[in-house]
């Protein structure tokens, strides 16, 4: 079972700190909000370099947890409770598979979701957190589970990637690599 995204060790009582951009770091500390590796109020700063016209700044995930943290947690979560036995990795897949059909569940029915999700209320907007709070939750226990340093293999990944779609065959395509290949 993963945990709830409000929560930093799955204690009823012991509710994560949230910084005033209603972000929370889960240790004890608000950080300010970064966005493309500066402070929100700089932003203003960073149109004026772009010769003053508005640009739409890129999301950014807080620094805190890290990947390591949130599989400390949740294996702190875990031994707590004994439930090793039943967080094997063919059934923490089938969890993760589960909270991702709650994930697809939110967008049944929408038609195309814009970017930011500008219609979603607050409610739709903290479910939608929680949902992917246990899917991530339940990838970084099921990597754990198999031995799989998830930040390296993404890292290797991405390379591998660069190498299937370099930017100059395929800028501005949907097409998948095997339809452009040499």
């Amino acid at each position: 079972m993963a945990t709830n995204g409000n929560k930093a060790s799955g204690h009823p009582d012991e509710m994560l700190p949230v910084s005033s951009s209603g972000r929370s770091n889960g240790f004890g500390t608000s950080q300010p909000v970064l966005e493309n590796g500066a402070a929100t109020e700089s932003s203003s700063h960073s149109n004026m370099l772009n010769g003053g016209t508005a640009q739409p700044e890129r999301f950014t995930f807080s620094p805190q947890p890290t990947i390591e943290d949130i599989r400390r947690l949740q294996a702190e979560f875990t031994d707590e409770r004994d439930w090793n036995k039943f967080h094997q990795p063919r059934n923490l897949l089938l969890a993760m598979v589960g909270e991702v059909g709650e994930v697809a569940e939110l967008f049944q029915w929408r038609g195309e979701v814009a970017e930011g999700l500008p219609d979603w209320s607050e409610s739709e907007r903290e479910q939608l957190a929680q949902e992917l709070s246990d899917v991530l939750i339940y990838l970084v226990e099921l990597a754990e589970k198999c031995r799989v340093d998830l930040p390296q293999a993404v890292i290797r990944k991405m390379a591998l990637n660069r190498l299937k779609y370099p930017a100059s065959k395929v800028h501005g395509s949907a097409k998948k690599y095997t339809e452009y290949k040499d």
